[in-house]
């Protein structure tokens, strides 16, 4: 008999493990998915159209809350932990959790759920979500056409709408975000490579993105999502590092694995750092790889109008991923704000309404607005309260444009971050160099 298998995700690479491990398994019966920390994921099914010719029905995606009656009910005898950005002890928790209920607990590991492509592959990702894995995939898509060559970005998953319409998402311009309706958290990954000219691939069925993706590129670019690692075999694995957060690397899964595969380690936010916390981070390459190429950069922040910062009242929205399963109390935005001179940082906590109320209620995020918007409802929320708050200035340190979704009846600025390496350290260009070397010119 197949064994019955529970997958537990939030909507990436609990379907990827899917596709890859189970799917066409006949040894597994995949009977059902959980899902957590991203909203309005549950409560649906994964298509029958996507889950093959074993699955005519679909499977259906359940609240994680209701982890232990399913085991129960279903029979489950393996549950597949699929998801990222959590600490080991609550991993081990929640295997505690499956193996009291009478099941095995497993982790699907890179060697199973990797795939290879026919074109180099360079990784980004991290140990940590808010690290800067964006700005070094950009500055990664930068140096690889200063080589000549033709980069493509393939996006860890978000698929929160529509699965099967959603198997494959090629993104070339920002028509293409209204066409496939994306979230707020999609934009932000998706416009600044947009914004570059660098073609975007995302979507559900990473096996037929992959396909697509390497016929129109010399270098495919993994773009990591939270601290997941890579669903496609990297021929160079890059890692980024937050001196922020000392002692993370080794406490979070899976960004302890990413920190100890990769090839090379970024560590960014130094100008941000103490002594401390980067000698932290050293000792911490010395222990668990210390073969890496190491390089120092700064996330850079800039400012549009900062005469708009300087002495005012400021309302400061900062990426929601960061301020919620990436733990930080603040991101760009704060930053920008105290180095332009901002006179105050707006609380704008007692002004949550909806869903946001229940963002601040589950995190433990600091006195400025995630940018929260996987729904209308979420956006409109997110509008009230920016107008409703008794502000000079809005600081939008959220990559995208806001004002494209949202009306904001107050003066607007945004906030860039760039990744630039340190003087002395090794370069972007120069860790990339023995791979792009060996790429043929002309390939795309």
């Amino acid at each position: 008999m197949p064994r019955r298998v529970l997958i537990m995700g939030a909507a990436g690479r609990d379907f990827h493990n899917f596709n890859v491990m189970y799917r066409d398994s006949a040894g597994h019966q995949v009977v059902a998915f959980t899902a957590t920390q991203i909203p309005f994921i549950e409560n649906r099914l994964f298509p029958a159209e996507l889950a093959g010719p074993r699955y005519p029905d679909g499977i259906p995606i359940h609240p994680e809350k209701d982890l232990d009656r399913l085991i129960r009910e279903l029979a489950v005898d393996e549950v597949a932990f699929s998801y990222s950005d959590v600490s080991h002890a609550y991993v081990m928790g929640k295997a505690s959790q499956v193996m009291a209920a009478g099941a095995s607990f497993v982790l699907p590991g890179p060697r199973d759920t990797m795939l290879a492509a026919r074109v180099p592959v360079v990784a980004v990702c991290a140990v940590r979500t808010g690290c800067g894995k964006s700005q070094t995939s950009r500055r990664v898509c930068q140096a690889i056409r200063g080589a000549g060559l033709t980069p493509v970005v393939v996006r860890h998953p978000m698929p929160y709408g529509d699965l099967a319409a959603q198997r494959v998402q090629r993104f070339a311009n920002y028509d293409d975000l209204a066409i496939h309706q994306v979230t707020v958290e999609e934009r932000e990954e998706y416009e600044p490579h947009l914004a570059e000219g660098t073609v975007v691939y995302a979507g559900v069925d990473f096996g037929a993105i992959l396909k697509q993706a390497q016929a129109e590129c010399d270098v495919l670019v993994w773009d990591g999502g939270n601290n997941d690692y890579p669903f496609y075999r990297p021929d160079l694995w890059i890692t980024v590092a937050d001196p922020l957060r000392a002692g993370h690397e080794s406490a979070y899964y899976p960004g302890d694995l990413n920190f100890r595969a990769a090839d090379v380690l970024v560590v960014n936010k130094i100008d941000s750092a103490t002594q401390q916390q980067l000698d932290a981070i050293d000792a911490a390459i010395s222990a668990l790889n210390p073969t890496a190429t190491v390089v120092h950069a700064r996330s850079d922040v800039t400012v549009e109008k900062p005469e708009l910062i300087s002495g005012r009242r400021v309302l400061v929205i900062e990426d929601g991923p960061t301020l919620t399963h990436g733990e930080m109390q603040y991101g760009a935005g704060v930053v920008a704000a105290r180095r332009n001179g901002a006179a105050e940082i707006v609380d704008p906590r007692h002004l949550a309404t909806g869903t946001i109320r229940d963002v601040y209620a589950k995190y433990a995020v600091g006195p400025i607005l995630p940018a929260m918007g996987y729904s209308n409802q979420q956006l409109r929320d997110l509008e009230q309260m920016i107008n409703a708050a008794d502000a000079d200035t809005v600081v939008i340190a959220t990559p995208i444009d806001l004002a494209r979704l949202i009306t904001i009846s107050k003066p607007a600025l945004r906030v860039r971050y760039n990744l630039a390496e340190a003087a002395g350290s090794p370069t972007i260009e120069d860790v990339l160099k023995p791979l792009l070397d060996a790429v043929p010119r002309g390939h795309a």
